[in-house]
């Protein structure tokens, strides 16, 4: 005995469970991209007589201008977690169902759709196009 419940309803109870901590880390990135957004804006400006002054431009100081490339350079790792995530909770669900009914081909298929990597590209594209109304 293992002691981990592969029944139907066990199986529901952890998916419902990562789902529920991809919806927490979903909130978390959304805090995070704001906290970055005020951090930069915090930063100021440069100015020449040494004085830094608070800016709304993104275009800010050395500093707003390093968090920007920060940003730039890990959006896809923050991005592929939830993504990674949705996909694997999805694909246990499928995967079960397909068991359940018998159908161990799509059962395997599931599993395998599952461990591919989500493309993280294509998601930022379409989530920069809905936020810029383009849809």
């Amino acid at each position: 005995m293992t002691g981990w419940d592969i029944s139907p309803e066990g199986v529901r109870s952890v998916i419902s469970k990562v789902r529920d901590a991809a919806g927490d880390m979903s909130t978390g990135i959304t805090l995070y991209g704001q906290s970055v957004q005020d951090a930069m804006e915090a930063a100021g400006t440069l100015s020449f007589d040494g004085e830094s002054s608070g800016s709304h431009d993104r275009a800010g100081g050395l500093v707003a201008v390093a968090l920007g490339k920060f940003v730039e350079g890990t959006e896809k790792d923050v991005a592929f977690l939830p993504l990674r995530a949705a996909d694997s909770a999805n694909g246990a669900v499928e995967a079960t169902n397909a068991y359940l009914a018998g159908d161990l081909e799509q059962a395997w298929n599931a599993q395998h759709h599952a461990t591919l990597p989500p493309d993280v590209t294509a998601f930022l594209e379409k989530a920069r196009s809905k936020a810029d109304g383009k849809q």
